[in-house]
């Protein structure tokens, strides 16, 4: 994401949007990119075809965007969209049962849209991911190397990386955690 558009509310970066600045349709893809794939992956989508769900939604996030009402409710509007795309992905998966064994099909039975509390999780995720986008490049890369490699990076790597003492990780991955709390609870998180 720009660092000008990082701190951009969603009605701004819309309005980049649909004055056809390129840049704000990237930053806005980077915004929302990992919420939109993350739906078909809790949906036990395989990652091609999730792949293929994420650019049908972004396909239509570009075709609908100069119809959405309100640009600060697009989170919920990508929710709705990838959800509804998944439902329906499954739903031609389950049609299809003639190439698929029993032990397959048990699996798409009673295919139904994402529950409330799973969709909860997701918009919590989606708060932390916009939390740590707004944190400084250093603490945002100590926070991605600490927390989301996998398999877990050992400090001397991360230090190495980072160009740090290895003794001061620690010190700093405080400092960093704190600010990203601070953010999360002005989230109301």
């Amino acid at each position: 994401m720009s660092q000008a558009a990082k701190g951009w509310s969603n009605t701004r970066v819309v309005a980049a949007c649909l004055a056809g600045d390129e840049h704000a349709w990237g930053d806005l893809l980077e915004r929302y990119k990992n919420l939109i794939y993350s739906i078909p992956l809790r949906y036990g989508t395989p990652p091609q075809d999730a792949a293929d769900i994420f650019q049908a939604v972004c396909l239509d996030l570009f075709h609908e965007l100069p119809r959405l009402r309100d640009a600060e409710a697009i989170q919920g509007w990508l929710i709705r969209v990838t959800t509804h795309k998944c439902y329906h992905w499954k739903r031609r998966l389950s049609s299809k049962e003639s190439e698929f064994g029993d032990d397959q099909l048990e699996n798409l039975s009673g295919v139904e849209p994402i529950p409330v509390q799973l969709l909860v999780e997701i918009e919590r995720e989606q708060t932390v991911r916009e939390a740590i986008a707004k944190l400084p490049p250093r603490c945002r890369e100590m926070i991605d190397l600490l927390f989301f490699e996998q398999p877990a990076i050992p400090y001397d790597e991360v230090a190495r990386r980072l160009n740090l003492a290895k003794g001061s990780i620690g010190f700093i991955r405080g400092r960093c955690l704190k600010r990203l709390k601070k953010t999360l609870e002005e989230k109301g998180f």
